[in-house]
């Protein structure tokens, strides 16, 4: 890890930039994630550099904004209220797309170091990482709010305030936690670097999360042939039952 350090600092130190202009260099701990049988979760590594030759004469601070996101899908998302004393689903909202995993760490306080503005046009705060578009409820806030309380309790969705060390406006640096219930496809780390809550430069990469081993051919044969994995399931089942039994009658003989 601090060899992969040394070598982005030699790049930022060797590497010349327009007189006022500030650009990131980042990299991350690991290029591609593999989830198997006794996968636990993971966690990444982000770090980087500023590179410029002076900031502005007067400038504000320099801040840090890092999210990483995973795919997004259509989620429905339900209300449940009490009638006649049980709990039954009442309205419900379709929300277009939402990410599978979101995590948000910065510098300082989300409202401090990025406008409303900025926040729109680039979907950086959990709730704008949402898309419900033309669900026709008057109330589709509360179902957004109710997904991402979901989801942050869970630990897919996470903000991070002050996570990201920035040492002398330089060096940046974080650790971003990936739960273990992962969904397979490429997570999109971007990084912002903001000055006065305005985006002076943004850094993207993405990382493969991947299925490898017997899960990758039982996910491949679910999602390929999903008769023969049906059938397949229910002889293992059969299969499994069968030996449950014959164990249970010898050890009671």
């Amino acid at each position: 890890m601090r060899g992969r350090l040394l070598a982005l600092l030699v790049a930022v130190l060797g590497l010349g930039a327009p007189a006022g202009s500030e650009t990131v260099v980042a990299g991350l701990s690991q290029e591609a994630i593999s989830i198997t049988a006794n996968f636990e979760g993971s966690e990444i590594l982000i770090f980087g550099a500023v590179r410029r030759d002076a900031p502005p004469p007067g400038a504000a601070p320099m801040e840090v904004i890092i999210t990483v996101q995973g795919p997004s899908r259509p989620v429905t998302v339900r209300r449940k209220d009490r009638r006649f004393g049980i709990w039954v689903n009442t309205d419900l909202s379709e929300i277009d797309l939402a990410p599978t995993f979101y995590a948000v760490s910065t510098t300082g306080p989300l409202e401090a170091v990025l406008t409303q503005t900025e926040d729109l046009r680039h979907r950086v705060s959990v709730p704008r990482a949402i898309r419900a578009v033309g669900t026709g409820l008057i109330d589709q806030e509360s179902f957004t709010e109710a997904l991402v309380r979901i989801r942050t309790e869970g630990g897919a969705y996470q903000l991070n305030e002050g996570a990201v060390r920035f040492r002398e406006e330089t060096l940046f640096d974080t650790a971003v936690h990936l739960p273990a219930a992962l969904t397979e496809g490429d997570y999109l780390t971007r990084i912002f670097l903001t000055r006065d809550g305005e985006v002076v430069d943004l850094f993207e990469q993405s990382i493969p999360v991947r299925k490898v081993g017997i899960e990758r051919a039982i996910y491949t044969l679910a999602q390929e042939r999903p008769l023969v994995y049906g059938l397949l399931s229910l002889v293992i089942a059969a299969a499994a039952g069968w030996a449950a039994s014959a164990l249970f009658r010898y050890i009671r003989s």
